[in-house]
């Protein structure tokens, strides 16, 4: 018996110095110098970083905005594989949240943005993709293979998420709780800062508009009765005090570009490498030039050998984003189509500002939703802003306008054109007079100027409005790739077949009869 009591109390004694020793060799492990947290206003920073979908990329090809003449440069064929489905930046606002909540109690501002950018991200997911993981997702070792949820029940989830922004906002409002740093789209904005109070006004004007963004893009869902498209969208138009939208273009949710840092994508540094094999595509330009629209020649320069002037419009034509790169490299070489206007993208460093939400595509989403009658009001009138609101934006005003176009190859020589514009002429065309609520012309109409108007801007946006509406027509055929057909998703990450592979292959059986097909319609679009 004794013997037992010394042998239970060898292993306590033992027992005690391992714990201590792991104690002691914790202690010594960690480095005092090194943060084992990053504050809110920190990670609120990156994750404004990561959510900028700038231009010059792939969303503009997709958009057919613009297009490659040179493989060097990359094709114009659309993806063939899988989405990027931005799962880390969720886990940064999870711990925004969580650092939030650590140094203050109650609503924080970090935790109303917050709940905003994670309906954004989740939306934008999405979209690409059709269902993905969203109520269980980011629980870790927790839940390592989280159910798909439906894309309903993703903007069931979105709306909800929306909803309490709005409310938070508010409430931080109306308290003056501004303690918000690190936001550098409103608070810190390069060009003319605001007061915090201020910024999270302008914030919640943002998370107002996005929700009439995601309502107009389920049209085809406006008669669901679990959506409620047609009242949420009424509720929010038409109660300006509890949900305030964008009145003007201040007001966009835009990331700045300035000369010293931040520059545009395609500015004076890279001109040499792509000014010259980067174009218009047909799709935008040749849109902008029916309508005898200046901004053709804010963001074109002319295709001189077609032997027109220089401000004729019969000058800007695009390329057309179907046509082999081998044909579209002639058409540049004999200078038959309009490569992308070197006085505003590469004279300088900063092209124009870049808005993920904006003023002038709310205006247009107002008037689709009034010609399709799910609101009241005048759709001519919002029509008229929303156009208006990107003429200002081009810097375009209602009398003379000087545009400058390359002389010849040499960037810095320009030739300077004063070009008269006039409003009421615009408006007095046949194709442009909005031609009234309930019809397909007027709604087209509409439709024409959302996708001018979302020209390098708000990511994806243009290409989720050709599929949902098929407005504008796209062009299609070798240079696009995929058998000459435009692909309407993304195809799922390939890590999901290896970490959650039974719940993908549900996701994929409930939608896609099984296959990650990219030519597949997702729910949004049925």
């Amino acid at each position: 018996m004794k013997t037992n009591k010394l042998i239970a109390l060898f292993f306590a004694v033992i027992a005690i110095a391992a714990s201590s020793c792991t104690k002691t060799f914790e202690k010594y492990t960690q480095n005092p110098n090194q943060p084992t947290s990053v504050p809110a206003y920190l990670l609120l920073r990156q994750i404004e970083n990561n959510i900028m979908v700038f231009p010059a990329g792939d969303e503009d090809k997709f958009g057919q905005y613009t297009l490659s003449t040179y493989t060097y440069y990359g094709t114009n064929e659309y993806w063939s594989g899988s989405a990027n489905l931005d799962y880390n930046t969720l886990e940064n606002i999870a711990a925004m949240e969580k650092e939030a909540a650590k140094a203050s109690t109650g609503v924080t501002p970090y935790g109303a943005l917050a709940k905003f950018f994670k309906a954004y991200i989740y939306v934008g997911m999405s979209l690409k993709v059709g269902d993905i993981p969203m109520s269980e997702a980011l629980k870790g070792l927790a839940n390592p293979t989280p159910k798909y949820d439906s894309q309903k029940q993703v903007f069931i989830q979105a709306f909800k998420l929306l909803e309490d922004a709005n409310t938070d906002l508010a409430s931080l409002i109306a308290s003056s709780n501004t303690a918000l740093l690190g936001d550098f789209y409103f608070q810190e904005k390069i060009s003319g800062g605001v007061d915090p109070l201020t910024a999270l006004k302008k914030w919640q004007k943002v998370v107002n508009t996005y929700k009439l963004r995601l309502l107009i893009n389920l049209s085809k869902k406006s008669n669901d009765a679990d959506l409620n498209i047609k009242q949420k969208f009424s509720d929010v138009f038409g109660n300006p005090a509890k949900y305030p939208i964008m009145s003007e273009l201040s007001d966009n949710w835009e990331f700045v570009y300035n000369s010293s840092y931040n520059y545009y994508p395609n500015n004076k540094n890279n001109y040499g490498n792509d000014a010259l094999r980067l174009c218009v595509a047909s799709t935008w330009l040749n849109t902008l030039s029916s309508l005898k629209d200046l901004r053709a020649m804010k963001v074109a320069d002319p295709a001189r050998g077609l032997g027109f002037a220089d401000t004729s419009f019969k000058s800007f034509v695009g390329g057309g984003a179907g046509e082999d790169m081998s044909v579209l490299g002639g058409k540049i070489v004999a200078l038959k189509i309009a490569p992308i206007g070197r006085k505003r993208y590469y004279d300088g460093f900063t092209g124009e500002n870049t808005f993920l939400v904006g003023y002038p595509e709310m205006c247009l989403n107002i008037a689709e939703a009034i010609n399709r009658g799910w609101i009241s009001g005048s759709a001519n009138d919002w029509y008229q802003k929303g156009i208006k609101a990107m003429f200002a934006f081009y810097g375009i005003v209602d009398g003379n306008n000087t545009v400058s176009f390359l002389k010849g190859t040499a960037p810095g020589d320009y030739v300077n054109y004063t070009v008269n514009f006039s409003f009421a002429d615009y408006f007095n065309q046949d194709a442009v007079k909005y031609a009234g609520d309930n019809t397909a012309s007027g709604l087209n109409q509409i439709l024409t100027q959302r996708y001018l108007a979302l020209a390098r801007n708000s990511g994806l946006e243009g290409y989720y409005q050709w599929r949902r509406t098929g407005v504008p027509a796209f062009d299609a055929g070798p240079g696009t790739g995929n058998s000459n057909i435009i692909p309407l998703r993304y195809q799922y990450p390939s890590s999901e077949l290896s970490t959650n592979k039974a719940n993908l292959t549900s996701a994929l059986t409930s939608q896609y009869s099984g296959k990650d097909d990219i030519n597949a319609k997702m729910w949004i679009i049925q």
